[in-house]
């Protein structure tokens, strides 16, 4: 398919998801892609991953997994992506096939998790908000106070903006729902398998390699989209968003993550990343921004107001770039 179909099914795809999310009765009958990827990662982890082979065997069965699972999705998009435009009126196809690329961004699902732990601070405290907060990211969540939530919450809102949003739209974008696939396999295995454990250092490498690679570009360009955002909201500064995308992006752990946090950081006046405890042990991470770290439920929904100005405004550039190709 050609550029501007698929910058109109990622479009759809972006609305309906904002709109509806995943529907309820499909995600107790069927579960969701995710949930499907998620499965067979698991499955070959416990089957390629044995704590008693060897590293460079472990690292080579990691590669082989990521490419079955890459693979897997990947052909599964192309079946129903030819069925759907070889068997359905044209205008059915679009609509099956933007439904199916909406199950593969996550900005609606994202939005609900984060002001699930604003609402549960400013109703529960800092309990409620531990709780809230430890279903979005995968630090240890056990001591952290009131600031240390909210900022672990807008750090996540940040870097999933750049990795459930803007990164599938990109692939999208570039290769169609294939490329949709293929990216959240990716995401997916990295979240699952990609991180620094004893078990997972070497068979997870690939996966974190190649998710670094593909967020590239869409880290760029979410820092970019809070960065512009901030001028349409009056508590937001788009001069020290990127101020501190210069000078604090590239100090953080993640070659990635870094950027729109630095632009959330700097848009809103706060301090974000620094360090943090992962598995009980602390690390020495580089603190992001030079506003205030006794960051509160407010911050959250100010970041929220900027992250779905953001979205809208990734919509309406891939709306221009559409119009752009169809009439050139």
């Amino acid at each position: 398919m050609g550029l501007t179909l698929n910058a109109v099914i990622v479009i759809g795809a972006l609305l309906m998801e904002a709109g509806f999310g995943y529907p309820a009765f499909l995600l107790r009958r069927i579960k969701h892609p995710v949930v499907w990827m998620g499965a067979l990662i698991d499955a070959l982890d416990r089957r390629l991953n044995a704590p008693s082979m060897p590293e460079a065997r472990r690292r080579f069965n990691g590669a082989l997994a990521l490419g079955t699972v890459v693979a897997a999705s990947s052909a599964a998009a192309v079946w129903i992506e030819g069925l759907a435009l070889s068997l359905l009126p044209g205008l059915l196809a679009l609509l099956v096939l933007m439904f199916v690329a909406s199950t593969l961004v996550a900005g609606h699902s994202l939005y609900q998790h984060v002001t699930a732990v604003a609402d549960a601070l400013e109703a529960g405290g800092v309990e409620g908000g531990r709780e809230a907060v430890s279903k979005i990211v995968g630090r240890d969540t056990a001591d952290l106070d009131e600031a240390g939530i909210a900022r672990a919450t807008i750090e996540s809102l940040a870097e999933n903006f750049s990795d459930g949003v803007v990164a599938p739209s990109i692939w999208g974008l570039l290769l169609g729902l294939p490329g949709m696939a293929a990216y959240k396999a990716t995401n997916t295995a990295d979240s699952m398998i990609g991180h620094r454990s004893e078990r997972h250092a070497a068979f997870g490498w690939a996966a974190a390699k190649l998710d670094d690679l593909l967020n590239l570009p869409a880290s760029r360009l979410s820092a970019l989209y809070l960065a512009l955002a901030a001028g349409v909201r009056g508590d937001a500064s788009v001069k020290k968003a990127f101020a501190t995308i210069r000078r604090d992006a590239r100090h953080h752990r993640s070659p990635n993550a870094g950027w729109p946090e630095a632009a959330m950081a700097g848009a809103l006046g706060l301090k974000l990343s620094g360090p943090r405890v992962y598995h009980g042990a602390e690390t020495d991470d580089a603190w992001i921004g030079d506003g205030t770290s006794e960051v509160t439920a407010t911050d959250i929904r100010r970041a929220l107001a900027l992250y779905t100005v953001a979205c809208v405004l990734q919509v309406v550039v891939l709306a221009m770039f559409a119009l752009l190709i169809a009439w050139l």
